[in-house]
């Protein structure tokens, strides 16, 4: 089975749910999704590569809401926050979460030649990082997985 990020499919299905899933959290929990962070998540899900806080920010300014740097970094930082969008760290950029509202470890698989990025189930992962770290007496807090590579349809194009 593809991953969402690599396979095609509806957009607008993306973006419904994605917005849908973060209306009834925010709801469910007193926060403010406001025109700037939704539409912040709609560019994201719009996509399924990461994109800069720049680039966010270009969109932004082009339907009117923000021309400043730190409009953007606080829609991303208020998404990542509540699980609506995670950080990669590795192109310092930020993709829609494909799964939102459930608690998940995931590790990001990130095509070098397209940019696509998907999200892939990464408990076992995690787990094993979490118990190399104890095993040298190191409580791990944090762990993100990033994997680069090729997608399959680059994959196949390089063939």
């Amino acid at each position: 089975m593809a991953a969402k990020g690599f396979a095609r499919h509806d957009h607008d299905d993306c973006i419904a749910s994605g917005l849908e899933a973060a209306q009834t959290a925010c709801a469910a929990q007193g926060l403010q999704l406001t025109k700037v962070r939704q539409k912040t998540l709609e560019i994201l899900l719009a996509q399924h590569r990461a994109m800069g806080a720049y680039d966010v920010l270009e969109q932004l300014r082009d339907a009117g809401l923000g021309s400043q740097p730190p409009v953007a970094y606080r829609a991303l930082d208020f998404l990542v926050t509540h699980g609506f969008a995670h950080r990669i760290e590795q192109l310092n950029a930020f993709i829609a979460c494909a799964h939102p509202g459930e608690r998940h470890a995931p590790v990001f698989l990130i095509c070098r030649d397209c940019s696509a990025v998907a999200e892939a189930p990464g408990r076992a992962a995690r787990d094993a990082v979490t118990e190399a770290a104890a095993a040298l007496g190191f409580e791990a807090k944090r762990v993100v997985i990033e994997a680069e590579g090729l997608c399959p349809a680059c994959a196949q194009a390089a063939a």
